[in-house]
């Protein structure tokens, strides 16, 4: 990860100095959030590593849900003055022991729903972070060639 412009620059100065220009055809590729990854390994098996690093986002108003968000059962932590929250969504809160408890799990959002503010304020109370980011790999070059990832799946033929 870098300035695309230090990147570029980089990329043209290995090319030069070790005569192979098959590293130029990365330089076009190289727009917006762009991060590059060189190897000797399995590309599969780099792949795999990177998908595995996701980070969780909370849900912000006005995102469209990519999966589906449950509130689960259980006590929330919150105090029984903000009971409010869960009755303007429709999930039937239950005081239990000076704070408020979700008896049944409730379906809040579903995939490509609208995050509403109602929403993600009760999601920020509750401490839920429903939603996960990570990299996405979009190309992968071997030997001066381009593959797509779904390269990747194909058996190997020896």
């Amino acid at each position: 990860m870098g300035k695309n412009t230090m990147t570029k620059r980089s990329i043209r100065m290995h090319a030069e100095k070790t005569a192979n220009q098959a590293f130029l055809n990365l330089i076009p590729l190289l727009q917006e959030d762009v991060g590059l990854i060189f190897t000797k390994g399995d590309l599969k098996q780099v792949n795999e590593e990177v998908a595995k690093y996701k980070v969780g986002a909370p849900a912000r108003v006005g995102l469209v849900a990519p999966i589906d968000v449950v509130v689960p059962i259980g006590n929330t932590g919150v105090d029984p003055s903000q009971t409010s929250f869960s009755q303007v969504l429709n999930i039937p809160p239950k005081i239990n022991k000076g704070t408020v408890e979700i008896v049944t799990p409730v379906e809040l959002m579903k995939k490509g729903d609208k995050v509403g503010s109602s929403e993600a304020a009760l999601l920020a109370k509750l401490g839920i972070r429903p939603f996960s980011y990570g990299r996405l790999s979009c190309l992968f070059m071997t030997m001066g060639q381009s593959l797509a990832p779904w390269c990747l799946t194909l058996p190997r033929m020896i």
